[in-house]
């Protein structure tokens, strides 16, 4: 009997500290009106700045937010970068509103208890579930560059993406999203978000750099791989080259297969796009290519990206 009441109570007192940590993120959640049918979630992550998932943000004006006292304000994208799925707005300064509360990344294991918690309308949802992995730096679909891989095990209700993963002390450690992974619930960690947010606040978009050139892996045979010393039987075979585009310009041709950029193997368009990132832009990538069964040497001068 004693057991019992003791298993009890500790289930009560666990009960009501997830409801305090809801209770307590609530005040930073808000709900985005930007989209058809339901509105999506988004975290108020410093003093007049929102965050959320791009995906969620299909226009670009006449966006409207409600706080969690239930008061709707207007708000203005300061910029997304869909390579991250990280959208920012801004809305006016409101005392009723408190910022998140941000967890340190570094702590989160797999096997750790979050919540979700987002606001899909008027009233705050809560989803419980565990942390399934924490792994490293990762690039995404579109090589936006994630600080560290955090799937989630943990229902994905109306409103999921753009809400906050929060610890079991009402810390936000990360911003969820279903557009990363095929729909599977993944978490942005903070230290990501920060780092976009800085960047959109400041510029409005993420400098990507462009090559006008359409890639897609190739396998070769393994005398042919050796025989250029390659230590892997995969390329990238050039299927498109956009006229006057820096690839153009820098020689490349319509099936060239490309072993090496700037002295790192490619056996897929992401390692490539992993070398183009903001510091790429006005710098020369050298491509060494196959054609015509001759190796030959390219250097393209990398250009900014239009913005979307």
């Amino acid at each position: 009997m004693a057991e019992t009441k003791e298993s009890s109570a500790s289930l009560s007192a666990l009960s009501n500290n997830l409801a305090d940590v809801v209770e307590r993120a609530d005040r930073s959640v808000v709900a985005i009106h930007a989209r058809a049918r339901i509105p999506s979630s988004g975290i108020l992550w410093r003093n007049g700045v929102v965050v959320t998932a791009d995906h969620t943000i299909k226009r670009d004006e006449d966006i409207s937010i409600t706080l969690h006292d239930g008061s709707r304000v207007p708000a203005t994208l300061a910029g997304r970068d869909p390579t991250t799925d990280i959208a920012v707005l801004k809305i006016e300064a409101s005392e009723s509103a408190v910022p998140a509360t941000l967890g340190d990344v570094s702590r989160l294991r797999a096997g750790h208890l979050v919540l979700v918690v987002g606001r899909p309308g008027d009233d705050v949802t809560a989803s419980l579930g565990l942390v399934s992995i924490v792994g490293g730096e990762w690039r995404t679909w579109r090589a936006g560059k994630i600080d560290h891989y955090i799937l989630l095990d943990v229902a994905i209700h109306d409103g999921f993406s753009g809400s906050p993963l929060v610890d079991t002390s009402g810390n936000v450690v990360g911003l969820n999203t279903s557009g990363l992974a095929r729909g599977r619930a993944m978490a942005i960690p903070t230290s990501t978000v920060n780092r976009v947010v800085d960047a959109l606040l400041a510029q409005g978009r993420i400098a990507r750099g462009y090559l006008g050139l359409a890639m897609q892996p190739v396998r070769l045979s393994e005398d042919l791989a050796k025989s250029f010393g390659m230590t892997d039987t995969l390329g990238l075979i050039i299927v498109n080259v956009e006229p006057g585009g820096p690839g153009a310009d820098g020689g490349a041709l319509l099936g060239d297969v490309v072993m090496s950029a700037n002295g790192h193997s490619v056996r897929d368009p992401r390692d490539l796009l992993a070398a183009l990132g903001p510091d790429s832009i006005g710098r020369p990538l050298k491509l060494r290519v196959i054609r015509a069964g001759a190796a030959r040497d390219l250097e393209i001068k990398v250009r900014e990206r239009s913005a979307r």
